[in-house]
């Protein structure tokens, strides 16, 4: 499995950013590669994505949601991967919005690029463009004020 540990600074208040990022099907809009994202209920995700030039589809499941907090996920098919994006309050219009994500790269151009850094480098220009999307509407395109308790693994 590899890691990615990545954070940005974003000039928008905690519970902007928080609903802003529980709009998992505008998340095309900002991460590179990524086609689609189905929503099928309050918990489970599908994803469809341009992975290595290769097209990959997976299941996934959020495992915990703590509003103004904390998403965490993990896939359930297709694509391994799992993580947790949190929102620190920096000041009353500034949050850092911090993902950890854990994958495991499939086949040999993936493995390549990711000892090259190549999913590192998306996943910091995905958050870039987090903050583009989110800074220039000033507010969220919707939020998900639900919660979801902790599941173990």
């Amino acid at each position: 499995m590899s890691t990615i540990e990545q954070s940005i600074e974003v000039k928008v208040p905690v519970q902007t950013a928080y609903n802003q990022w529980t709009q998992f099907e505008e998340f095309p809009n900002f991460m590179e590669g990524v086609q689609s994202v189905q929503q099928l209920d309050d918990e489970r995700l599908h994803w469809k994505a341009e992975i290595g030039g290769q097209e990959r589809e997976w299941d996934a499941e959020i495992t915990e949601q703590k509003p103004h907090q904390r998403v965490a996920w993990r896939s359930t098919t297709g694509a391994t991967n799992a993580g947790v994006v949190t929102f620190h309050h920096i000041d009353p219009q500034t949050t850092r919005v911090m993902l950890q994500m854990e994958f495991e790269p499939v086949g040999v151009k993936e493995k390549l690029g990711d000892a090259l850094g190549i999913a590192e480098r998306r996943v910091k220009g995905d958050l870039e463009r987090f903050k583009e999307f989110i800074e220039s509407r000033g507010r969220e395109t919707g939020a998900w004020r639900g919660e979801i308790d902790q599941k173990s693994a």
